[in-house]
């Protein structure tokens, strides 16, 4: 086998690296026990074990750092905090998924506000309006996301000390290492909202509030630059100081409010601390809350929390792993698979445009750090279902559902039709905030995000989530779509209204396209095809029979010489980041090599043009979905170049995607950086993508990896049935591959060139070894 560190005490070695006070042999014994002693119920295959993240996969930083961007992120899906400076002070600042000013927009639920008369109005050229109701209230502070403040320690003096700092992604620990020996050890329990600090010298406290209340100087100018927190124009916090204790208490909008506190105590080896975040959307008194947890923290003690902790993270690591021959990609799956695990958890909100980690530089985060759905959130939960997180993608699923009826209830409100879309920009609440109205008010958002719904049926084979989850999301969706295309062409083709491309054409008029583009038009069609068929799966004849009425009714992708078109007539004319014309042949997978000559040639085309016309102006997720693209085409050596662009170009020393080019390579003449974390997710899929694909009717193992990969290997990927597969490949062989099948079925699995396809029906747990090439070529 050719797992380069197959040996979980090759892993403890690590441990040796941190001084021997960091953790207890009790600790270290579960950790090694944990990771050895997998439970048969989510065992993976025995002779092809996990790979686990190493110390060269980890974040090391030998200098300080002095922004909260490029800081260590630790987090739990509902808390987050980023580890920075230079131990004068080390700043630890904080966020909770849940903290929001959820102010209402007011033209949202005006009179003027609909459907009709913003079609009337860009008809009539009437811009002034289309921007003073849809796109200016964006331009204002709230409703936004905002953050919890922070914790600043300073160790003895006021100058700085800092000598090393180290995220250790095995257990999710983060570590500090100052002059004079003096260390600090952190993390963020797994399943718990509060955080703990430890170190061997009692440092100096101070708990910070953010500055809602303080003179405004920068104020908001619309996208990307919010402005000042101080814009909020909330009270100031209230503080309470004590001896092991400081915490403080913030009102915020409409009755809404948060407490922070944090305590300490001193212990045998040293120094404890512990803080937490509450508000009032978990209790009507924060206050108390915060307190409880703190004080329930310290008497438990680093040790018993840790343990409780790292037996979360182990089984994360269990759930799948990679081994890539490319130490840069590998560390790349690594660091995005820990940084999933830590911003999405059943039970919180999903994943924001920063998730966890709100900006903390006295300003409100880039783009409100809101839940952008032309992309970001999808994207973002691109790599769970593959990569055998679907509990963490749950997060998703769950908050889309239990706001469907604000978009049940928008739909009616400015579309005045029946069914389900959901606004592109939305705050937590799942209401529309507003923003570029082309894209704000698209009708097909809704089918976009009914994929992640169809996925996770298609990967768990879960029949209760089907009947209850799955098929009435995307029937809702699919009853809106249909109502919005009910008029005809001249061929009698269903037709849509209006029609858009994110992000074509910016908000110029021009980004509304007389014909339907292929983004609304793969994205319908994807819909009422997969509409079509879970409502067969669950034996509802009628109902597939009215979807796939439809489905036959609408336009046809729009195809040239360039490959796909942007709209009928209308090919790609320029560099351009979003790559919405090409949604059909990922993520949808309606275009693909596997249905013959012409659609490969198709996608050929497609990406070919994306080529000439250069990535000017790309940003970084643009390089994540390129991987995934060319994944798709089964190019592995372009799936690499793009993903070591993007880890090279695109991402800061904490990991973080921050859109624009740090490289001065020239990739894109975006140089800014705010920080999103869709492109960090997709890029994590896309590695999955060059490894295993099942969106069609075959398991494809290895269908796009470079030829130099000799050596490669995965362990319990999910595909699309409810199948785990994990595979090696050595010597440029594929010599074995072992599937789990969890529920049962027809099993249909290739391996590169894929002329030959073994199938067989399988039972609810069987496990299928094929090694050699008799079996595999079989």
């Amino acid at each position: 086998m050719i797992w380069k560190r197959d040996s979980f005490f090759d892993r403890v070695l690590i441990f040796r690296n941190w001084p021997a006070v960091g953790f207890s042999s009790r600790s270290l014994l579960f950790l090694a026990a944990g990771l050895l002693a997998i439970s048969p119920a989510c065992r993976p295959s025995i002779l092809i074990s996990p790979n686990l993240p190493g110390v060269e996969d980890s974040l090391h930083f030998d200098t300080p750092s002095e922004t909260w961007d490029e800081a260590i992120p630790l987090g739990n899906g509902m808390v987050g905090t980023l580890l920075w400076g230079d131990g004068a002070p080390l700043h630890l600042s904080l966020d909770r998924a849940d903290l929001w000013d959820l102010r209402k927009v007011p033209e949202f639920y005006s009179d003027e506000y609909d459907f009709e008369t913003m079609r009337r109005w860009h008809e009539e050229g009437n811009i002034e309006d289309q921007l003073r109701v849809y796109e200016q209230p964006y331009n204002r502070p709230a409703p936004t996301k905002i953050p919890a403040g922070r914790i600043e320690l300073l160790f003895g003096k006021a100058e700085p000390s800092f000598k090393a700092a180290e995220l250790r992604l095995i257990d999710a620990v983060a570590r500090v290492e100052l002059e004079e020996g003096t260390y600090l050890d952190t993390f963020i329990h797994a399943t718990r909202p509060v955080g703990l600090i430890r170190s061997n010298n009692q440092p100096e406290i101070r708990l910070v509030a953010p500055d809602f209340a303080g003179e405004v100087e920068r104020p908001a100018s619309g996208g990307i630059d919010a402005g000042d927190l101080a814009q909020l124009g909330y009270p100031a916090p209230q503080f309470v100081q004590e001896s092991e204790r400081i915490a403080f208490f913030q009102e915020g909008a409409e009755g809404f409010q948060f407490a922070v506190e944090v305590g300490w105590r001193r212990v045998d080896a040293g120094w404890l601390a512990a803080w937490s975040i509450a508000s009032t959307f978990e209790s009507p008194n924060p206050q108390v809350m915060v307190r409880n947890r703190v004080s329930a923290a310290l008497e438990q003690g680093w040790d018993a929390l840790h343990f409780s902790h790292s037996e979360w993270w182990s089984r994360f690591w269990k759930a799948s792993s990679v081994a890539l021959p490319n130490p840069q990609l590998e560390r790349l799956w690594f660091l995005e698979q820990y940084k999933f695990g830590s911003a999405s958890r059943r039970g919180a909100p999903p994943i924001s445009l920063q998730a966890v980690w709100t900006a903390d530089n006295g300003g409100l985060p880039p783009w409100k750090g809101d839940y952008h759905h032309d992309l970001n959130t999808e994207l973002s939960y691109w790599p769970c279902y593959t990569g055998n997180h679907l509990e963490e993608g749950l997060a998703y699923l769950d908050w889309l559902w239990d706001t469907r009826q604000e978009g049940i209830d928008w739909t009616s409100r400015f579309f005045k039709m029946p069914g389900l879309n959901v606004p592109m920009t939305a705050d937590l609440m799942g209401r529309q905030i507003g923003g570029w109205r082309q894209y704000t008010h698209s009708a097909t958002t809704a089918a976009w995000l009914s994929q992640h719904f169809y996925w996770h049926w298609k990967y768990s084979k879960d029949h209760e989530f089907l009947s209850s989850r799955a098929y009435p999301y995307l029937k809702e969706a699919s009853i809106f779509l249909e109502a919005f295309t009910d008029g005809q062409d001249e061929h009698g083709k269903r037709t849509f209204p209006l029609s858009s491309s994110p992000e074509i054409n910016d908000n110029r008029p021009s980004a509304w396209f007389p014909k339907a583009t292929n983004y609304d038009v793969s994205l319908s069609r994807w819909l009422f095809a997969a509409a079509a068929e879970l409502a067969a799966e669950l034996g509802l004849n009628e109902e597939e029979h009215r979807w796939r009425k439809v489905l036959a009714e609408l336009p046809e992708l729009a195809a040239g010489d360039e490959g796909l078109l942007v709209a009928p007539g209308y090919p790609l004319q320029s560099s351009h980041r979003h790559f919405s014309h090409l949604m059909a042949i990922h993520p949808l997978g309606m275009i693909d090599p596997s249905n013959g000559s012409e659609e490969a040639g198709l996608i050929s085309s497609s990406l070919h043009n994306l080529e000439t016309l250069g990535s000017d102006w790309w940003t970084g997720y643009s390089f994540s979905w390129l991987a995934n693209l060319q994944a798709r085409a089964r190019n592995g050596e372009k799936a690499e170049e793009a993903l070591e662009i993007f880890t090279r170009a695109f991402t800061l020393r904490s990991s973080f995607h921050c859109n624009g080019d740090q490289s001065g390579e020239g990739f894109s003449r975006f140089t800014y950086r705010p920080f999103t974390l869709e492109g960090n997710f997709a890029a994590a899929a896309g590695i999955q993508e060059m490894l295993l694909q099942s969106h069609g009717d075959t398991i494809l193992v290895f269908p796009a990896i470079p030829e130099a990969w000799e050596d490669v290997a995965f362990s319990t990927l999910r595909a699309q049935g409810a199948f785990l597969v994990s595979a090696s490949r050595s010597k440029g062989q594929v010599d074995r591959i072992e599937i789990l099948s969890e529920r049962g079925g027809k099993l249909r699995i290739a391996v590169p060139p894929f002329e030959k396809v073994i199938s067989r029906e399988t039972t609810p747990g069987e496990r299928i070894i094929l090694a050699g090439p008799s079996a595999l070529n079989s």
